[in-house]
């Protein structure tokens, strides 16, 4: 297919949460994570839009979360269906006008016609939203023209709340979500969105289950699509016959009851510092890697072709962070934080998780991670008996 005209967008502006607890959300992004809070919603959007909400950010990175106040509006309808999860991508375009008529010649399927806002200053906020193949996430494409508000009904605080970002958070890398079939997405993504092919693998790890009785293993099939001009990724997994029910992607996809977002990549400057500056601060629980990852460390930097690293290898043992690369595009380092659900200890709060990256020139995926993460949930799960 021949490349289709860009939408326009300059950036994935923000991530917005549907979730229970919103206190339970606020403690977690300002003590946990050190995020500000630099907004809540106001007495007219929480009565009209039936749910309460706060805005966080840390570098370029803003998340809001929304719980339900009452019932029938947009949170609570999601929550009906699903523990805490992502149910609205919203991205910042050039020219909303003609997204709106790209997206329409292309067949999308709107939720609204441009809703626009002026605020006290002048200030100007258009935007409409659509809906996708990634369960109950909804887009959201804003064009904004010294929009001061933040969003239309949000209160902005006098002084940001909560923290100062001291670890160092950057901005949002990429999103990965978990589909049992993704062709259809994959096709939307191309056809409407106009996005294109960036990297793809898949393997399986029954070859890791017991060599006397191979009952269980986990794959998957990964392929990431990118919009060249903002370089907004989106990777996205289906589960890999055999064992497809024992598939860690499958029990995401039970545990989230449907399709949807199951991470959201952040980067960080100091990753070695962050990490263990979060697990000693606030307690922050990152998946296990098991020692022998780090044994054969130093024969797959060769095999990589990664010439030198500036990091100890015993230090990246210690703080369970994984490392991949190749000699064109130098390395990356990255660690997974566990669930909600596991970090709550609560099962609502649902399987969403967050990565940390650190790109040393890398910009690839961590292929070479992929089973290790893989091997290591699945172990958790095996463990808990779920597979």
């Amino acid at each position: 297919m021949a490349k289709q005209e860009s939408l326009g967008i300059k950036a994935l502006e923000s991530i917005h949460w549907y979730v229970h607890d919103l206190e339970r959300s606020r403690q977690f992004y300002t003590k946990g994570l050190d995020f500000a809070e630099v907004a809540v919603s106001g007495p007219e959007l929480e009565a009209h839009g039936k749910q309460k909400s706060a805005l966080f950010q840390a570098g370029e990175i803003a998340l809001v979360v929304s719980q339900p106040v009452g019932e029938g509006g947009r949170a609570w309808r999601y929550l009906r269906k699903h523990p805490d999860g992502v149910g609205t991508l919203n991205f910042e375009v050039e020219d909303v006008e003609k997204t709106f008529k790209l997206l329409e010649q292309r067949g999308a399927t709107f939720i609204t016609d441009i809703q626009r806002f002026t605020d006290d200053a002048g200030g100007k906020l258009a935007f409409f939203s659509i809906t996708t193949p990634f369960g109950d996430t909804t887009f959201r494409f804003l064009q904004r023209d010294h929009y001061k508000s933040i969003y239309p009904g949000f209160q902005v605080h006098a002084q940001p709340k909560g923290g100062q970002n001291k670890y160092g958070f950057d901005k949002m890398d990429h999103v990965t979500s978990n589909f049992q079939t993704m062709k259809p997405m994959l096709l939307w993504m191309e056809h409407v969105m106009g996005f294109e092919k960036f990297w793809h693998i898949e393997f399986h790890t029954e070859d890791v289950a017991s060599q006397q009785k191979r009952d269980h293993g986990s794959g998957l099939k990964s392929e990431v699509m990118w919009d060249p001009k903002s370089g907004v990724k989106f990777a996205n997994n289906e589960p890999k016959f055999p064992f497809f029910k024992a598939s860690q992607i499958n029990i995401f996809n039970e545990d989230h009851r449907g399709d949807g977002v199951q991470h959201l990549a952040i980067t960080v400057k100091d990753i070695l510092t962050s990490v263990k500056d979060m697990r000693q601060n606030a307690g922050i629980q990152f998946m296990p890697t098991p020692g022998s990852y780090y044994d054969a460390l130093p024969d797959r930097i060769q095999r990589m072709g990664i010439k030198k690293i500036d990091e100890d290898i015993n230090v990246l043992r210690e703080l369970e962070v994984l490392i991949d690369g190749d000699k064109e595009r130098s390395y990356m380092l990255q660690i997974f934080m566990k669930d909600a659900a596991s970090l709550y200890k609560q099962p609502d709060a649902g399987p969403f998780f967050y990565e940390i990256i650190q790109r040393k020139g890398d910009q690839g995926f961590g292929g070479g991670n992929f089973r290790a993460l893989f091997e290591s949930i699945e172990r958790a799960q095996k463990a808990e008996g779920r597979i």
